[in-house]
This record gives C-alpha cells, sequence and structure tokens, in this order.
C-alpha cells in the first residue's frame, strides 16, 4: 500500500492544529511524531523491507500517538496511570465512531495491523497471538518510540516533562525495585515507581527492550542515553547509583554488540 504522505501530514497538521499551540506539552509531541515516524522508516528500511511496507512503517509513527493530545487536552499530562491509556485513546479516535483513519488513508487493507500496533505501542508486553507481520511492525514502532522517548527527556527539561520541580528530580533517590529491575535487563514497570528519578532511570531501560540492531545502532551513536545516564543528582546516593547504571549500560551495550542482538 502507498502512502500520500503528503495528505497525511496535512491532516495530521490539521487535527493538532486543533489544540493548544502554546503548549510545550503539545509542540513536543507534534516534534515527537515526525521524529518517529521517520525513524520507523529508518528501521524498516535496515531491515530491506518492501518500499510499500516502508510507507506502512512511516505512516504507524505518524498516527501512533493521536490519543496524546486529547489526553493533553482533558488532563494536561503524559501520565497514563493519572488520566487515560493514550494508546487505547488514539486507537479509538481512528478506528472507532470517529473513524478518523479514513481522512488519513481510503484504502482500509492494513486497518487491523494499524489498529494493533498503535493500540499496544505503549504496552510493557505485546499479546502473544500476534501473526509474525504484525508482531514485526509493531516491534518497528516500539523501537522507534523508544528511541525517541530518549531524545525528548535529554532536551526537554525533567521537570516538564515529570510534572514536577527541578529540586524534586535531582534530590530523589532511585527506588530499589527500580534498580532491581534495570540490573535484570528489564523495562520498568509503571507501578514500581514512585518518583520523578524511578521515571528517568525507567526511560533509560527502555534500551534493554530494543528489537532491532539498527535501533541499538541508532542509541549507541546519537548521545542521548549518554546524556541520560550523566544526570546530575544532588544526592550522594542517587551519585553513586547511577555510576552503577553507567557501567551496567556500558556491558550491556558492548555484550549486545559481540552478539550481534538485535534482529527480529
Amino acid at each position: 500500500m502507498m502512502i500520500d504522505r503528503e495528505q497525511v501530514k496535512n491532516i495530521f497538521r490539521k487535527y493538532t492544529n486543533a489544540y493548544d499551540s502554546t503548549n510545550v506539552k503539545v509542540k513536543l509531541k507534534i516534534a515527537h511524531t515526525y521524529r518517529v515516524a521517520g525513524l520507523c522508516e529508518q528501521i524498516a528500511r535496515s531491515e530491506n523491507l518492501p518500499i510499500e511496507e516502508v510507507e506502512l512503517a512511516w505512516l504507524l509513527g505518524m498516527l501512533h500517538d493521536v490519543g496524546r493530545f486529547e489526553q493533553l487536552r482533558r488532563y494536561d499530562t503524559f501520565n497514563d496511570a493519572e488520566s487515560v491509556d493514550h494508546a487505547k485513546l488514539g486507537a479509538e479516535i481512528l478506528f472507532g465512531s470517529e473513524n478518523k483513519i479514513r481522512d488519513y488513508i481510503k484504502d482500509g487493507a492494513e486497518d487491523s495491523l494499524l489498529e494493533t500496533a498503535i493500540m499496544t505501542h505503549n504496552a510493557y508486553r505485546l499479546p502473544e497471538e500476534l501473526d509474525e507481520r504484525t508482531e514485526r511492525f509493531c516491534h518497528v514502532l516500539r523501537d522507534a518510540d523508544k528511541i525517541d522517548i530518549l531524545r525528548v527527556n535529554a532536551e526537554t527539561p525533567l521537570e516538564e516533562i515529570y510534572n514536577t520541580t527541578i529540586e524534586d528530580v535531582q534530590n530523589a533517590v532511585v527506588t530499589e525495585a527500580v534498580m532491581d529491575n534495570f540490573f535484570a535487563h528489564r523495562a520498568t514497570p509503571r507501578q514500581i515507581k514512585q518518583n520523578p528519578v524511578d521515571h528517568l532511570v525507567g526511560h533509560i531501560s527502555l534500551v534493554y527492550e530494543l528489537v532491532f540492531s539498527e535501533s541499538l545502532r541508532i542509541v549507541k551513536n546519537d548521545g542521548y542515553l549518554e546524556k541520560l545516564l550523566q544526570f546530575e543528582s544532588r544526592n550522594p546516593q542517587t551519585q553513586k547509583q547511577f555510576i552503577a547504571l553507567r557501567r551496567e549500560m556500558e556491558h550491556y551495550l558492548n555484550v549486545s554488540k559481540k552478539n550481534s542482538k538485535g534482529r527480529f
């Protein structure tokens, strides 16, 4: 399926224009959308997928966070636990009663795949019953989203992302359960995060979930992961924790490189 990219971008622009353009969070998510779409394309090309599949991957990136804007309008937060699951909300906007997906593409042949990938892009684990093609596209989107989340955390003041103060971020201690999870090389479950620095470590731990070799290559080369690992805490205990976190991530990436981890 070929995509009219200009049509998609025009519809996306019209959709986001309905929201508060002065809101920093809205601007952040617009920029995030375009970057994720580009990363989806890059990862798909690295896997030598046919051009139609590359186009589909790009489209997934453009649509994946449609629900974020309505979430921000209603709750002014990115915290799904305190508001609404933005992925499910996006799927409802696109494929539910409003059927907004037809504004972007007229062909409904890939609706099932698109809806599944969008609805599950923020899930801790994908459903087990997915067919191989759908699972591949889910992983392309999830990898691209995780990569750009690292950028967002590195470039955006943490107090804006986490709705807190810089003092709270810099003085917090990483919760023991979050540290344990990090050293087990797992993404951090939402329910064990207790403070802003837990959320930061949780975002760093997304690296453990990356599936494709290209995704790991991007993360190692773009510098955002290293910037996050150099987080400057005012708390001596947290400073020691981040020394340990940096060493563990460096070890993980070196081992992953030797083992050529990351192919789907």
